[in-house]
């Protein structure tokens, strides 16, 4: 047995590896030994969820951010973007249909839009839950006060995604403008677990100027903070940001990842992200990045429930895949995947299992 499979089987036991040794975990991994934390993650998981996969519906509702993040697509500086904002009565047609298809989580994903004040969210949630009791809510609109969580979770809110991105406050200044800073991500994490939210951070995989030792610290980070939720995705670049030559993430050091996460937070909601469907999406005889994150640990899709209209300008990085299908088709394919690896889709609210 190598000393790699030994670190992965140590953590799978609930050990906390040192800085140091996760880096070079991180740093030095074959693909035999990426395997082998593959199958035992995927063993976890199914110990826990069994062969489910929960669903859930995402809407990009706004495009807009007040935010000039050097990675992003929808950064305020790119004149480019084709803005737009989703009416409310447009969101809840979406979760209708939604709903229909038996859905019973959304997830509400926008920039940080200052049109969408603390108000007209609350009023979002508030007619989602007396519409859809039964259905959780999740709520993806970045950095805010604690007091306008709080608001959010009396309104009913459910979860809160939001990645971390990196533990470190050097690479933080190095994806972010200077009036962002990690000090106060944090603290937005904070509250959102101290309100109550199942909460969510995570990062992106192969962003720049990233080390194994930047991963390492945010594997301690999460190791601490013990989110419900881990959002791990690889970087792609978007052509109008200033990381537009930047080499995106790889589909190896991402499904690493993911199976590192699941033995170290057996209990968490991991996604496979439509980012890791993206860099590799698969074809007829092969599987795509979805897939083969459910292989390596991830219990969670997020089929979009967005119009057809507006989901093609919801472009975060280069050639998202899915931004031209119907609803309907991005249900339809991701049931198909799930099924073709011998996984159930569920669509119930799925929450974090406490016990």
């Amino acid at each position: 047995m190598t000393e790699n499979q030994q670190r992965i089987i140590r953590l799978s036991q609930g050990e906390i590896l040192e800085k140091g040794e996760l880096a070079a975990l991180l740093g030095s991994y074959t693909p035999e030994e990426r395997q082998f934390a593959a199958d035992l993650a995927r063993e976890t998981a199914t110990r826990q969820f069994g062969k489910q996969i929960y669903f859930r519906g995402l809407i990009e509702f706004t495009n807009y951010c007040k935010n000039d993040c050097l990675y992003c697509g929808i950064r305020r500086s790119n004149k480019n973007a084709s803005r737009y904002r989703m009416e409310p009565a447009q969101v809840l047609d979406c979760c209708r249909w939604g709903y229909g298809q038996g859905f019973r989580t959304f997830v509400l994903q926008g920039g940080e839009d200052p049109y969408f004040t603390d108000g007209r969210v609350v009023e979002l949630v508030l007619a989602i839950k007396e519409e859809f009791p039964d259905c959780a809510v999740t709520l993806s609109i970045g950095e805010k006060s604690r007091e306008s969580y709080r608001r959010f979770r009396e309104a009913g809110a459910d979860r809160y995604l939001l990645r971390h991105e990196t533990a470190s406050p050097d690479h933080y200044a190095k994806l972010h403008p200077p009036e962002l800073r990690l000090e106060n991500r944090l603290r937005c994490l904070s509250d959102l677990k101290e309100l109550g939210f199942q909460t969510g951070c995570g990062i992106m995989v192969g962003s720049p100027y990233q080390t194994a030792e930047n991963i390492a610290e945010d594997l301690l980070f999460m190791q601490k903070f013990k989110p419900q939720m881990i959002g791990i995705g690889p970087f792609i670049p978007h052509h109008d940001t200033p990381f537009r030559d930047r080499k995106p993430g790889t589909l190896e050091d991402t499904l690493f990842l993911l199976s590192i996460v699941r033995l170290m937070h057996p209990k968490v909601l991991l996604p496979a992200t439509t980012a890791l469907g993206t860099i590799s999406p698969g074809g007829p005889d092969t599987l795509g990045g979805r897939q083969l994150g459910i292989l390596a640990g991830a219990n969670v899709v997020m089929p979009n429930l967005s119009p057809e209209d507006v989901r093609r300008n919801y472009l975060l990085y280069d050639n998202k895949i899915g931004s031209g299908d119907a609803p309907s088709d991005s249900v339809q394919k991701m049931r198909e995947e799930a099924a073709a690896i011998g996984y159930e889709p569920v669509v119930n609210r799925g929450d974090y299992p406490e016990v």
